[in-house]
């Protein structure tokens, strides 16, 4: 049984599907907490009416990212984590923090990395006039929203797209390819060989 530690901000809807696809897959997981930087997200909710732990470490007290991170990180490692879940967390993680969980830290990113880093993704894919987007499940590294790919799926850009119209349909897939990654963790069928993620067995 592997401990899961995931990371919100708000409402958590990767969260969410992560949750429920563990519970109804049966998954070999004890989903040990979920942590926001905000008391007010709206997904700490969910995970108490679950029956799962809740913790707040608030960012905004903490006078610098890297004594916030050290304060989380302390936080995170009471459940010995056998990964770490950014499920919708907006902080920039420092480098030392990102490289104490290598190689056991995950995010999605609403972009078919390495297109479209950072923020504002499906305006940037619009105003580009790409005709394909999507989402990346990736390890996480120092470099913001770079790091070996783990899973990816995209979606058509259709003509009279909105941000809004696109990212639901991203979001759609966000809740598909997220928790089928973090299974393959847990069932122990991911490798990272020179940067690339390798998957053992049927995908």
């Amino acid at each position: 049984m592997k401990n899961l530690v995931i990371l919100i901000s708000g409402r958590g809807s990767n969260m969410q599907a992560i949750v429920e696809a563990a519970q109804s897959e049966k998954w070999p997981v004890n989903i040990a907490a979920v942590i926001s930087n905000r008391a007010d997200a709206a997904g700490l909710e969910y995970a108490a009416a679950k029956g799962i732990p809740t913790a707040v470490v608030v960012s905004k007290n903490y006078p610098d990212r890297a004594e916030f991170d050290a304060a989380l990180q302390a936080e995170i490692d009471r459940y010995a984590p056998n990964l770490v879940v950014l499920a919708g967390f907006m902080r920039i993680l420092t480098a030392p923090f990102v490289e104490h969980y290598a190689g056991r830290m995950m995010n999605i990113h609403p972009s078919l990395l390495p297109s479209f880093p950072g923020l504002a993704t499906h305006q940037q894919a619009l105003s580009f006039g790409v005709k394909v987007h999507g989402a990346t499940v990736h390890f996480v590294t120092a470099d913001l929203d770079h790091g070996p790919i783990v899973a990816q799926a995209a979606v058509p850009v259709l003509a009279g797209d909105t941000e809004h119209s696109l990212s639901e349909r991203v979001l759609q897939q966000e809740h598909i390819i997220y928790p089928r990654a973090v299974r393959w963790f847990l069932e122990g069928r991911l490798t990272i060989v020179e940067g690339r993620v390798e998957v053992a067995g049927e995908v």
